[in-house]
Formats: structure tokens, C-alpha cells, sequence
């Protein structure tokens, strides 16, 4: 049994240790964006560049996810832990050296590997470690602290970006893991499941990566018409279509297909899928046009963005109340609607916009519409399954958030009309952002209907999520599984691990024992 006190000199460190390293991996996720335009002048790269900066991250993390907490349960939490926290530290260095755009993008994949290690790891780390009476408030403080890492990020990247260069929003990663490392190796109790067993789906796990690849290479790259470009793309459906053969097939796979048979868990991953979509286009893209079109520097572009993340830490704990009370159907109905209207009112963000006028209205609209779904859609995930296998419908619905989100970096520009150099005009990206800003918020208001017809009010004895405030914009936070009166990675047979952790998960106002 986890007997580690809060009050105790270890329990302080292992909380440290925790809130360390987790917030390597959000911190990166939160100023990389705001970055690309600094990079591609530097790099001479093309816009194709920017996106697989962005995408090469979320390509391995989205496809190796499902797989960190299984090999935590497997191999022991910190262990894993902290090799994801060396993986990581080792890519980051490799992005902050990289001489040219395609040591950059295969350096960030890297990155991708070692945030599927770490994503899953801190969290669990505090569930296994902590006396069950601690493990409520060790948590509120874990993901409060990483709440405010979220706010942080913006600034302190924006001011890396415009001071030592962008290069340092990557190599800070490598003093932020020297410290953590050894106060891991001393500090944190070592951990795993003893029932643990079976092989892992690494089939699986490969196949979903490599689609993604290939899916996403092709939207990249469609404007060169090429017969390489086709054969990536029939490719990338093949293994798609192979990953669903796989899962079907074997006894312990990464993401069983039975789950989906629950019509309102298949329903609340498809409104993930429009949701995360459409905020990761807009996150991408709004982060150049500031800088580009707009004429904000790097701190100004990520700290316009910021309002969003206050309003989550502020409000979304009372969301989900309230959601409990009204069921989640009207909030994850009215929600997409907001952030909607929140992209429409981008559209008045052009050369020498206001912030005050023009930005911060979107900016609050979009927040406000995050703060009322991201906590119902969290909740119903969790209320659409057998409670057994909560931690792997929470696993399933971050990494389809992820997936969404560089589809729609890969395929937005695509669509848009924006060729390779856009980014180096600001009219030519001004007139695409606009069409972008239409698209996202159709999606958007494609979530909303899907929502409004398929979404009923779950049990009232329901899985309730852990993780009540967010704070992080681009993935929903990931949730464990409660079995016996304990708190642990989620599963859904023997061998096949689910995730727990906090990539997205910014903040919380404690968790029930």
C-alpha cells in the first residue's frame, strides 16, 4: 500500500520531481507555436517545415501514448519515468543544435518518444506513491502547480524567442532533466503491477504512428501532385485499415475495438475529433498571424493567446459542476458554439489589429466556450464506459485529441490555398488565415450538432473524472482508473496498459479517495 506522506520530507520531493518533469513536456507543447516563425527565417525553412515541427511530435506522441503507462505498470514508474525524462532532454538538445529544418523535425519525433515515456508517468507516480488520505491534495498541488506552468509558458517562451533565440525554448529542457533525474533516483519509491502480464501491442502502436505518418505527409505535401505523394497516402489508409485488422485480432490490444460498442463513447470521441481539430488549426496558425500579419513579437503572440488558459484554471472546475447538475448535453452543445464565434471574431485580426478591440474579445469567447466542454466532454468519456476501463477511454480520447490536431496543422494550409512561402507575406497569410478561421469554426459547429443528437445524461453513479480544472488547451487530460479504493493506471486487459498522467491535465481541485 502507497505510504508516502505530503508532509513528509519525501513526499515534498516527489511531488517536486513530478511537477518537474511533467511541466518539461507542457512548457514545450505551449511555446513551440509561437516559435515557428522565428525558426523558419532562421532555418530558411518553408511553411511544409513548420508544420512537421509542429506535427513530428505529435505523430510519435499520439501513436506511442497508449503505451506509457503499461510500460510504467510493466518495468516500474520510475523507471520509466525517468528514462522518458533523459529521452527527452537528449531531443531537446538535439532540436536546440539542429543545423537545418530536417534534423529539427526528426529530432522533435524524438521528442515525441520521450513525452509518450513521461506523459503518463508523473501522475501515475503520485497515485502509486502516496497514502491514499495525502493522494487527493497531492494531486490539487501537482496539477495546480502545472496549471501555472501553463500560464508561464507563454511568456517565457515569447521571451526566449525574442532574446537568446529560439533554440533555447529546446535547450532548456536539458537543466530542467539534470535536476530531475537524481532527485528521482533518491526520492521517488519504485513501483509497477505485479499482475502485470501478456505481451505489448507494439504491432499496434507502430502501425498507429506510421499512419499518422503517412496520412500526414500526404496533406503536407499534396500541392506537389506526385506519385510519391499518392502512394503515402494510399499507404497511410492501408495501415490504417492494418491497425484496426491488428487491434480486432490480437488477445491484448493497445485500443480494443469492443470499447467503441458504447454509442456514446464513440459519439463524445467524434465531438473530441471536430474540437481539438479546430483549436489545434487555430493555435497553430493564430501564433503566425500575430507575428506575421499582425506585427506582435514572440512574448506579445503568446501572451495575447493567454486568456484562454486563465479562463480554464478559473472556471472549468465549476463547468463540470455544472454540468453534473444540467447533464453534459448543453454544455457540450453550447461550448462549440462559443469557441466558434470565438474564431469568427479572429477574423478582424489583421495588419496592426488592437489587442484590446480586436484579439482579447476572440481570445475570451474562445475560452469561454473551452471552459464550458472541456470538463463535460472529460466527464461523459469517462461516464460511457465500464469503470474498469476509465484510464483506457481516457488514454483512447487523448491521444484522438492529439490525432485531430495535427491532421488539422497538416491539412489546414492544404485546404486554404496557403503556398510554401505564405508565411514570409503577410497579405498571402492574412487572406488564407481568414479561410481558415470559416473552417475551424465549421467543425466546430459540426461537434455542437453532433453533441446535441447523440449526448444523453450519463448515470448518476457514474466514473467522475479526477483531474476538475484544465488549464492546458491542445489534448484533455488523461484519467486513471479507480479499482478497490485505489487510484491506478488505467487498463483494459492484463497486457495491454492504458495511461494516466496530466499532458493537458493543468490543474485540478482535488480528487476523491
Amino acid at each position: 500500500m502507497p505510504d508516502v506522506r505530503l508532509a513528509s520530507p519525501q513526499g515534498r520531493w516527489v511531488l517536486f520531481t513530478t511537477v518537474l518533469g511533467s511541466s518539461m513536456a507542457l512548457l514545450d507543447s505551449t511555446v513551440v507555436n509561437i516559435a515557428l516563425p522565428r525558426i523558419g527565417r532562421d532555418l530558411d525553412a518553408d511553411l511544409a517545415a513548420l508544420q512537421w515541427t509542429a506535427n513530428a511530435y505529435l505523430v510519435t506522441l499520439a501513436g506511442l501514448i497508449l503505451l506509457g503507462g503499461s510500460l510504467g505498470d510493466r518495468y516500474g514508474r520510475r523507471k520509466v519515468f525517468v528514462v522518458g525524462v533523459v529521452w527527452f532532454a537528449v531531443a531537446s538538445l538535439l532540436c536546440g543544435l539542429a543545423p537545418n529544418a530536417g534534423v529539427l523535425i526528426a529530432a522533435r519525433a524524438l521528442q515525441g518518444i520521450g513525452g509518450a515515456l513521461l506523459t503518463p508517468g508523473s501522475l501515475a507516480i503520485i497515485q502509486a506513491s502516496f497514502h491514499r488520505d495525502d493522494r487527493g491534495r497531492a494531486v490539487g498541488l501537482w496539477s495546480g502547480f502545472g496549471g501555472v506552468g501553463a500560464a508561464v509558458g507563454p511568456f517565457l517562451g515569447g521571451w526566449l524567442v525574442d532574446g537568446p533565440g529560439w533554440r533555447w525554448v529546446f535547450l532548456l529542457n536539458v537543466p530542467l532533466a539534470l535536476l530531475c533525474v537524481p532527485i528521482a533516483l533518491r526520492h521517488v519509491p519504485e513501483s509497477g503491477d505485479g499482475k502485470t502480464h501478456g505481451r505489448f501491442d507494439v504491432l499496434g502502436a507502430v502501425l498507429g504512428a506510421v499512419s499518422l505518418a503517412l496520412v500526414t505527409y500526404a496533406l503536407i505535401e499534396a500541392g506537389e501532385g506526385s506519385v510519391v505523394v499518392a502512394v503515402a497516402a494510399v499507404a497511410g489508409l492501408a495501415a490504417a485499415v492494418a491497425f484496426v485488422y491488428v487491434e480486432r485480432r490480437r488477445p491484448d490490444p493497445m485500443m480494443p475495438p469492443d470499447i467503441f460498442a458504447s454509442r456514446q463513447f464513440t459519439a463524445v470521441n467524434l465531438v473530441t475529433l471536430c474540437v481539438y481539430a479546430a483549436l489545434g488549426g487555430f493555435f497553430f496558425l493564430s501564433a503566425v498571424q500575430l507575428q506575421v500579419v499582425s506585427g506582435y513579437s514572440a512574448l506579445g503572440a503568446g501572451t495575447a493567446l493567454l486568456p484562454t488558459t486563465v479562463l480554464m484554471l478559473l472556471l472549468s472546475a465549476r463547468s463540470g459542476q455544472l454540468a453534473e447538475v444540467i447533464g453534459p448535453r448543453v454544455p457540450l452543445t453550447v461550448g462549440p458554439l462559443l469557441a466558434a464565434a470565438g474564431m469568427l471574431l479572429m477574423l478582424r485580426v489583421g495588419p496592426d489589429a488592437s489587442y484590446a478591440a480586436d484579439v482579447l474579445p476572440a481570445v475570451l469567447i474562445l475560452g469561454l466556450g473551452l471552459v464550458a466542454l472541456v470538463a463535460p466532454l472529460t466527464a461523459t468519456v469517462l461516464a460511457s464506459v465500464d469503470v474498469s476501463r476509465a484510464g483506457l477511454a481516457s488514454g483512447i480520447n487523448n491521444a484522438a485529441a492529439r490525432a485531430a490536431g495535427l491532421v488539422a496543422v497538416a491539412a489546414l494550409p492544404l485546404l486554404t490555398g496557403m503556398g510554401a512561402e505564405a508565411y514570409r507575406s503577410a497579405d498571402a497569410f492574412d487572406e488564407a488565415f481568414g479561410r481558415a478561421m470559416v473552417l475551424c469554426a465549421g467543425v466546430l459547429v459540426l461537434g455542437s450538432v453532433i453533441a446535441f443528437t447523440t449526448v444523453r445524461r450519463p448515470a448518476p453513479d457514474c466514473r467522475r473524472p479526477e483531474c476538475r480544472t484544465h488549464g492546458a488547451v491542445l489534448a484533455p487530460p488523461l484519467e486513471g482508473e479507480r479499482t478497490a479504493g485505489r487510484l491506478t493506471l488505467g487498463r483494459g486487459d492484463p497486457g495491454a496498459g492504458g495511461t494516466s498522467g496530466a499532458s493537458g491535465a493543468a490543474g485540478t481541485s482535488g480528487a476523491e479517495d
